[in-house]
């Protein structure tokens, strides 16, 4: 059985369809890729699979229960974290606060949420920064401490819209080599939103490409 699976989604927003009859299914351990130009709908998919958007129709099955139309919070409880296309980490709090916060918000206490911190801080490179003040740090750094954050809610599954945006060359590769070996390692599913298609050839398993809300490619 596929950890998520995506049923003839559709997104409306009027006479807008942003995704149009939309299916695919992400195995545990498996990164699976959603490419096409802007405005084919791949934020909108994420949003309605992390319940941020209710699905005009179709059904999205999470570990073989049907969570359609679930919202963000309760998704979140059952084991889907994301990261966003807009980084959205707490600026005056410090890198390890910012996902202490995580931790603690999954109902670890504040000791045991600092120890789950810093040791995702050590997976992902991030312990020299640890007590900076997260607003200050370079453009890549913030978007590692996006993917910090996410782990330590310790999802079965895990959204990254577009985690390479804005990085030059060399922290793509950096990022290539932190979130490779991370679905097999974690045993989670992984869905990746990305535009840099010199990460993700490297990066997934599988490929699919929607364009104007439709899937019209996929292997």
């Amino acid at each position: 059985m596929a950890l998520l699976e995506v049923h003839h989604l559709v997104k409306a927003f009027g006479g807008l369809k942003a995704n149009d009859d939309v299916s695919f299914a992400i195995e545990k351990g498996e990164l699976l890729g959603l490419i096409g130009p802007n405005g084919a709908g791949k934020t909108t998919c994420f949003n309605c699979i992390a319940g941020m958007f209710p699905p005009t129709s179709g059904r999205i099955v999470f570990d073989g229960q049907d969570v359609t139309g679930q919202p963000a919070h309760a998704m979140a409880r059952r084991g889907l974290a994301r990261t966003f296309q807009t980084i959205r980490i707490f600026r005056e709090l410090t890198v390890l606060e910012n996902v202490e916060v995580a931790a603690v918000s999954m109902g670890l206490t504040r000791p045991a949420a600092r120890r789950r911190a810093a040791d995702l801080l050590a997976e992902l490179a991030l312990t020299g920064w640890s007590g900076q003040r997260a607003g200050a740090l370079p453009y890549g750094l913030e978007r590692r401490v996006e993917v910090a954050r996410a782990l330590a809610m310790e999802p079965r599954f895990l959204l990254l819209d577009e985690p390479a945006a804005g990085l030059n060359e060399e922290e793509s590769d950096e990022l290539l080599h932190i979130l490779a070996p991370m679905p097999r390692a974690r045993n989670l599913g992984m869905l990746i939103v990305e535009h840099d298609m010199r990460l993700i050839m490297r990066l997934c398993h599988r490929l699919h490409v929607l364009n104007y809300g439709r899937m019209i490619g996929e292997g």
